[in-house]
């Protein structure tokens, strides 16, 4: 059973009414015109949403794990390119900055970003460095007061939008990870950086993506944040989270899908009975719910981990390997019982479909999160009792 405090309740309440009535309705348009939801993205920033898990002192709301996730599973449920778009803004975009940088760098940058002001993205992976992170070729040059950047980053989320760019870079010509760092860059005031090629993507469509080349970014000293070493431990900091966001925003997504299966197979009737009523529908339907009841679960256990202090690095694979998976089976089963209607533009279902893909490689590939977990095979059943959901 999940618990959720009344203050919790109330929140996924306030958040479902915002999707209900200003996402849903935009989210098919948003699809087919592939652009960066510009306006939802500022709503978003104006109902405080993208502050959540940061400080009061810099406009944010100082909520929980269990709390962010909610707002995740809420918005994923009504658009999964705002929802990607906002996750990178409210995590991955902003972290880097409230974590390591200075009070300056907070100032100008976290507290507009957290108003939805300035768009911030994280610049990680390159066209030959994904999970390889040794092989990351982006070069960062000390020259005195400033750093000087080169290299190419892909698969940049809000490439085309972004005001800012947390940039990971070698600092030395060695291979390996020790001589990574993360360098917080400013698009507007600084030279040398262009969009690259746009990437087109089947799914998230309106999660604009793409690539930013650096042709010798001179980057200011304090820009740096947290010294010129340990980029991979920094990132580590947040990688849980990270994928236990990722598997919330799975949950979201399958119910949408659930929901939309099961509103179509008790209204559609054959042989004089809603197809829900013939057991190979209703079947599927009961596999897809306990698999959505499963994922929920997961999730909620290790963002409740998280807010109680525990390690949950192979919790949390475990939670985004299910849930991301499982949105993916689920979107195929609805658009099954969708039949031809779940191949028709006019149905969400095609787009429940598409964009669970984009839910695969974030955070980690399955095959990735797979290896996590067989380094750790021990059955603890007392560690899974105690793991904890929210109260």
């Amino acid at each position: 059973m999940i618990a959720f405090t009344a203050e919790q309740e109330s929140f996924r309440r306030s958040v479902a009414r915002f999707v209900d009535t200003e996402v849903i309705p935009a989210a098919d348009a948003i699809d087919e015109q592939a652009e960066f939801p510009a306006a939802l993205f500022r709503r978003v920033g104006e109902l405080g949403y993208f502050g959540l898990r940061y400080p009061e002192a810099y406009g944010g709301a100082g909520s929980d794990m269990v709390t962010y996730c909610l707002f995740a599973e809420e918005l994923a449920r009504g658009s999964m390119s705002l929802a990607a778009a906002a996750a990178m803004q409210s995590l991955m975009g902003t972290y880097f900055i409230f974590r390591y940088g200075s009070e300056a760098l907070r100032s100008r940058y976290l507290v507009p970003a957290l108003r939805g002001d300035l768009v911030a993205t994280f610049a990680l992976t390159e066209p030959n460095a994904g999970s390889d992170l040794a092989n990351l070729s982006t070069r960062a040059e000390r020259h005195g007061d400033t750093w000087v950047l080169k290299g190419t980053k892909t698969w940049v989320t809000n490439a085309p939008v972004a005001d800012l760019l947390t940039v990971a870079a070698k600092t030395s010509g060695e291979r390996g990870l020790k001589n990574i760092a993360l360098f917080l860059v400013d698009r507007a005031s600084m030279r040398g950086i262009t969009l690259g090629k746009a990437i087109e993507k089947m799914s998230v469509r309106a999660s604009v993506t793409g690539e930013i080349v650096l042709d010798d970014v001179e980057v200011p000293a304090g820009h740096c944040l947290g010294g010129d070493t340990g980029g991979v431990e920094k990132v580590g900091t947040i990688l849980s989270e990270i994928r236990v966001m990722t598997a919330a925003l799975s949950v979201g997504l399958a119910r949408a899908a659930y929901d939309a299966a099961l509103a179509y197979a008790r209204q559609r009737q054959t042989f004089g009975k809603p197809i829900v009523e013939h057991q190979a529908i209703g079947f599927k339907l009961a596999d897809m719910l306990t698999s959505l009841h499963a994922a929920a679960l997961v999730t909620y256990q290790a963002a409740g981990a998280i807010d109680a202090g525990r390690p949950v690095t192979r919790e949390a694979a475990m939670a985004k390997l299910f849930a991301s998976e499982t949105a993916v089976r689920i979107t195929d089963e609805a658009a099954r019982i969708l039949a031809s209607y779940g191949l028709a533009m006019e149905c969400p279902v095609q787009r429940y479909f598409r964009d669970a893909r984009f839910l695969l490689p974030g955070g980690g590939t399955s095959e990735i999160l797979r290896l996590v977990i067989s380094r750790d095979l021990d059955w603890d059943r007392a560690t899974v009792l105690q793991a904890g959901t929210p109260e």
